[in-house]
């Protein structure tokens, strides 16, 4: 069986070395948190998800939903628990505002609780993420009226919400959606049409279910912009906060998925199902776009927590399994065979996930403190600085996240051999689990156009130069500490080929839009391995402080070896990222579509 625990040091060090949340007492929700209370907080959370979440993942992905004859989910035995344990514990509402019930502390720690949640299970984990990801969208575009009815039993748990974009005719082209709206004169609205492929649409873990809906009035507009975004409950909710009546929204099926099986993923009917409109006519897409970037930032979080259990494991396996002999002569002589992680290619495999883990976890965590500081800083300069870095690394958290965690899940399989491949050890859930992460939404390459063709040039490019800038300024501020010299070097280099290929998009790219769109995807995943590799030097840094200080000696030297590794082995390939770039699209759009 399969085993996780979270990991509370790497969690600690980040936020108390590489990027000390004392350092923003001054922002909402940060000035009381002392290290003990951090400390108190990841622990506790980290128990919750290791006594609860881990031990039904395996039994959950074998048992998976039931859909009743009358459209009712039964989700997996011992999911209900798991998640009633959750919710009691706060934990939904960990950053969300206290007026509504929330504890109001930093989205940070939220996200430490999103890679625990999805490490120890990721199914179960869904429930919680999207009702986050609705009640987010609601705190900014709902009514005071539909915050105050709607929002606080969400953040308890006792309801949950949905995300309804998706129909069978069409997924990211929303432009094409068919589902109407109509006016039913008292402010309500009647929703018909079917969403598919509907995340935790149905199900038995809680009192209520809170759909958000993109649907069309009748009068709108074509295309995007005559989309608007309805609330439609699974019970109908009184003026009073009690449930009244069953509304007309069903499960018509569950999806027979690849992988996160625990989860229900529904085809949503809707048959003049009641609704009301949530913020502006017509405007719906931009309401929710809260929850889709909401979702993307945890999807990113689902490839880093697979990777992370996937790596636990296969570490365990690789010092326990005796096959072969060390190249440099028998290690354990008193045994019938070597463990396997006297092998380079086994410890290939292992310092891979390892380099990737430790990095994304931190720039995770850098990308949610940039969340904090736009949300909750009363400077607009911070503010705008904020929210142009967290909009330019979404699609590169979500992107190369998704892709080297699932990368990494396979490699950690490998390291089991034949055992990777049934079903006793786990490997091949996490392998499966892991895949949706690079589909879900917005596929990856979606993510790569949504990088160059929106973000690059978004208000006038004001955005990738404040991250140039920024990092430019990190790599000159640490140039004459000799330590950090090797991994400054790999970074700068990295840096270079990151500038050399948006300066190539910016000079090409106008005239011919196929070659934005041909080297997308390679300069997503160059920009993902620059972002890496500075919160590789951060984290080496603040080791190296550590080691001085005499703190931890193995684990610092743990540390800097991981850094070394990942700037020897990982940011090279910056230069072939690049190659591919500057190859353009003239070869990979020659040939006749008949000819594939």
């Amino acid at each position: 069986m399969p085993r996780y625990q979270a990991p509370v040091d790497e969690v600690l060090f980040l936020l108390t070395h590489v990027l000390p949340l004392k350092d923003h007492a001054d922002l909402q929700g940060f000035g009381d948190l002392s290290p003990d209370m951090i400390e108190a907080i990841v622990r506790e959370g980290a128990q919750v998800c290791e006594d609860f979440f881990q031990p039904v993942n395996a039994s959950g992905d074998r048992q998976g939903c039931q859909r009743l004859p009358d459209g009712r989910v039964v989700t997996p035995e011992g999911f209900k628990a798991a998640y009633d344990a959750y919710r009691k514990g706060g934990w939904l509402g960990l950053s969300a505002p206290e007026a509504y019930g929330g504890q109001g502390l930093p989205n940070t720690l939220n996200h430490v609780m999103g890679e625990f949640t999805a490490s120890a299970n990721m199914a179960l984990s869904m429930y919680g993420g999207l009702t986050q990801g609705a009640f987010a969208a609601l705190l900014q575009h709902a009514s005071p009226e539909q915050k105050a009815l709607y929002i606080p039993p969400m953040i308890e748990g006792r309801w949950t919400g949905t995300m309804n974009l998706t129909e069978p005719h069409c997924g990211t082209d929303l432009g094409l959606i068919k589902t109407r709206a109509t006016a039913l004169g008292d402010g309500t609205y009647a929703i018909t049409g079917q969403k598919i492929f509907i995340s935790a649409g149905e199900h038995d873990l809680a009192d209520n279910i809170i759909h958000l809906v993109l649907a069309r009035l009748s009068d709108a507009p074509e295309g995007t912009r005559g989309i608007s975004l309805f609330l439609v409950p699974k019970f109908w909710v009184n003026v009073d906060g009690s449930l009244g009546e069953r509304n007309h929204v069903t499960c018509g099926a569950i999806e027979h998925k690849m992988g996160i099986h625990g989860n229900a993923t529904c085809v949503m009917n809707y048959d003049q199902a009641k609704g009301v409109l949530i913020g502006e006519a017509n405007r719906g897409l931009q309401a929710m776009f809260v929850m889709m970037n909401e979702a993307r930032l945890g999807v990113a979080i689902q490839g880093l927590a697979q990777s992370e259990v996937a790596y636990q494991n296969a570490a365990i396996y690789a010092k326990e399994r005796l096959q072969g002999r060390a190249l440099t002569g028998a290690s354990a002589p008193d045994k019938p065979a070597d463990p396997i992680i006297v092998h380079p290619d086994i410890r290939r495999m292992l310092m891979e996930i390892r380099s990737f883990n430790e990095a994304a976890r931190a720039l995770i965590l850098w990308d949610a403190l940039q969340g904090d500081i736009a949300h909750r800083s009363q400077d607009p300069k911070s503010v705008e600085r904020a929210n142009d870095l967290q909009g330019l690394l979404t699609p590169v958290l979500k992107g190369v996240l998704t892709d080297l965690g699932f990368e990494n899940c396979v490699k950690a399989q490998q390291i089991f051999g034949g055992h990777g491949y049934v079903s006793e050890w786990g490997m091949e859930q996490f392998v499966r689990d892991a895949r949706i992460a690079m589909i879900y939404e917005g596929a990856n390459g979606i993510q790569a156009l949504d990088l160059v063709g929106r973000k690059l040039p978004k208000d006038g490019g004001r955005a990738i130069r404040t991250y140039l800038e920024l990092i430019g300024r990190f790599i000159q501020e640490r140039e004459s500490n000799e330590a950090l010299k090797p991994l400054l070097m790999g970074l700068k280099q990295g840096v270079g080929h990151l500038q050399e290929a948006t300066l190539w998009f910016m000079s090409h790219a106008i005239a011919k839009p196929t070659h934005a769109g041909a080297g997308a995807y390679d300069y997503m995943h160059l920009f993902g391995l620059v972002s890496l590799g500075h919160m590789w030097v951060m984290m080496a840094e603040a080791a190296l402080g550590l080691q001085a200080q005499g703190e931890d000696l193995q684990r610092q030297t743990t540390r800097l070896t991981l850094a070394a590794y990942f700037m020897e082995r990982a940011m090279p390939k910056t230069g072939l990222h690049l190659k591919h770039i500057t190859s353009g699209a003239d070869i990979m759009m020659s040939l006749p579509a008949d000819s594939f």
